[in-house]
């Protein structure tokens, strides 16, 4: 009977070893599909691979164009409502009446809030140079409004968009009037279309990790190949920068709308982690987007313009 035993045994471990080594050459046999697709892909640039690009290009616009037709004819009743809007105002922006002063008003607001969110765009996707435009466009207009408050001693300057210099307005001023809700009021619109905007370039990434978890391939993308592998090595993670992905990784996945607010809300270096985080783990489009713009857009903001304020009254202070 032990013989038996034995000899039963020995087969299982033979079939337990064969699944092992089977399941062993499968993923590697996945991994080798994988790289040589990435390979391919690589290699479909316009200057070496020229008619093939430019086959497969048009193949994709084609599946692309047939697709957001048929979206737009499911949604064919918001068009119809969108284009006879465009119509009305086509109409009332050509057309000379006493309603012009109105339209050129929201004209010129229109373009002073897409200037800001433009901005902001850029400073969140920087295009690959690290551009941040807060530093460089938001920050000295906050300073330039600080700055023309005190010397007028009011906030009752033209608003925005502001001429080239900035007329205090006729008569007394009331000292004392010049408070930080006041210039924060003053300057609230550019901010807000500024975080507006930061919170849209965040959108990338988030797409980005949403269409490779719903599609299966990887990504030609050197932020989603490091977050795999950080998921990968996460157990035994130790240096600070992973852990702190991790740390991000594991409050945007777990606490949700909340955690991701948070980590919008604050300079976060790693939050291109959370947006590719949101899509890899399919978070729904407006939780994503309604948090980061909360967060970004009201609270990140006022922190921002609240720092910003102590330290320019620091200053003046010192100099004084």
């Amino acid at each position: 009977m032990e013989a038996n035993g034995a000899s039963c045994e020995q087969p299982q471990k033979r079939t337990g070893a064969r699944d092992k080594q089977n399941g062993k050459s499968a993923d590697l046999s996945i991994r080798e599909r994988r790289q040589k697709d990435k390979e391919e892909r690589l290699s479909l640039v316009l200057w070496r691979r020229p008619a093939t690009t430019l086959h497969y290009f048009l193949l994709e616009t084609i599946i692309k164009l047939k697709e957001w037709t048929l979206k737009l004819w499911q949604r064919r009743g918001a068009v119809f409502l969108f284009l006879l809007l465009c119509c009305v105002f086509s109409i009332a922006y050509y057309t000379e009446g006493r309603h012009q002063q109105y339209v050129q008003y929201l004209e010129v607001k229109f373009l002073w809030c897409a200037y800001w969110v433009g901005l902001g765009i850029l400073s969140s996707v920087g295009l690959g140079t690290g551009l941040h435009t807060f530093l460089l466009y938001l920050g000295p207009h906050i300073a330039s409004v600080t700055l023309a408050a005190y010397e007028c001693g009011s906030t009752d300057f033209p608003e925005p968009p502001y001429p080239d210099q900035i007329v205090c307005p006729e008569g007394e001023t009331v000292e004392g009037s010049i408070s930080l809700f006041s210039i924060m009021s003053k300057v609230r619109l550019e901010a807000f279309m500024w975080g507006a905007g930061t919170a849209i370039g965040e959108l990338p990434p988030y797409f980005m990790a949403r269409a490779a978890r719903q599609s299966g391939a990887d990504p030609d993308d050197d932020d989603y190949e490091e977050f795999e592998e950080m998921l990968e090595k996460a157990e035994g993670a130790q240096d600070f920068v992973t852990r702190a992905k991790l740390g991000v990784q594991h409050m945007v996945q777990k606490v949700g709308f909340f955690g991701i607010m948070a980590c919008a809300s604050i300079p976060n270096p790693l939050f291109d982690l959370a947006g590719i985080t949101c899509g890899h783990f399919l978070v729904p489009f407006w939780t994503f987007f309604g948090a980061t713009l909360i967060g970004k857009a009201i609270i990140k903001m006022h922190i921002q313009l609240q720092f910003q304020f102590l330290d320019f009254e620091y200053y003046s202070s010192s100099v004084s």
